[in-house]
């Protein structure tokens, strides 16, 4: 199973106002585990950022003034996300900014297999608890430390540990199971140094004292 875990960081929060997309940060999971296959852009959203936004990611105008657009991208990003699952933190703000970004430049619609939204994933688990992405990763013990601010690749990075313990997590090393059950097998089948029996029989003495023993009990169960 492909999936690719997907988060963006943006001007404000509605794209119909003119707010734009800045970053975007994706990884690939098969089977649930990370390959080690990301994308990650910055992007000149060609407006100012707020300041009230730059104090959330720390990302300035003057900071994306060399980085490509969006529609310099955009076809990495289709290929890199084309029929897999994707698994987003509040999908519908993500797809709207994402979507709002192809209809700019006169593209099609985000492609996907399905979405899965972890925030939906962490209420039904959890009804009543905080669903944010901090408040999961303090449940589940995942280190956040470095999450001074958001970022998107770096929030992609946690939320695939959220997402796997969200749907049931893993046993750690379990992908090494098989490899080590063969070394095992190997190692056991291998032929070992032979021992020469060792001698277990009584002594004189021993068998003495047994007997001598057995005659002080009473009415013995062997003799009735």
């Amino acid at each position: 199973m492909r999936e690719v875990v997907l988060d963006t960081e943006t001007t404000g929060l509605n794209p119909e106002a003119g707010h734009r997309v800045i970053e975007i940060g994706c990884l690939e999971l098969l089977d649930h585990l990370p390959t080690g296959r990301v994308f990650h852009e910055y992007l000149n959203p060609e407006r100012e950022v707020p300041e009230e936004v730059v104090r959330i990611h720390g990302i300035t105008a003057e900071m994306l003034r060399s980085k490509p657009r969006f529609a310099e991208v955009a076809d990495r990003l289709a290929e890199f996300v084309q029929g897999a699952r994707l698994v987003i933190h509040n999908a519908a703000f993500d797809l709207r900014f994402i979507n709002a970004e192809l209809a700019r430049i006169e593209r099609g619609l985000l492609e996907a297999a399905e979405v899965v939204d972890t925030v939906e994933l962490a209420r039904r688990r959890f009804p009543g608890a905080t669903a944010s992405l901090d408040a999961l990763c303090r449940r589940f013990g995942i280190d956040n430390s470095a999450r001074d601010k958001h970022g998107a690749l770096r929030d992609a990075e946690l939320l695939a540990e959220v997402y796997l313990e969200l749907i049931g997590g893993r046993q750690p090393g379990l992908d090494l199971v098989v490899g080590d059950t063969a070394a095992a097998l190997a190692s056991a089948a291998a032929p070992g140094k032979v021992r020469r029996p060792r001698p277990h029989a009584p002594s004189e003495d021993e068998i003495a004292r047994h007997r001598a023993f057995l005659a002080r009990l009473k009415n013995p169960i062997w003799l009735a």
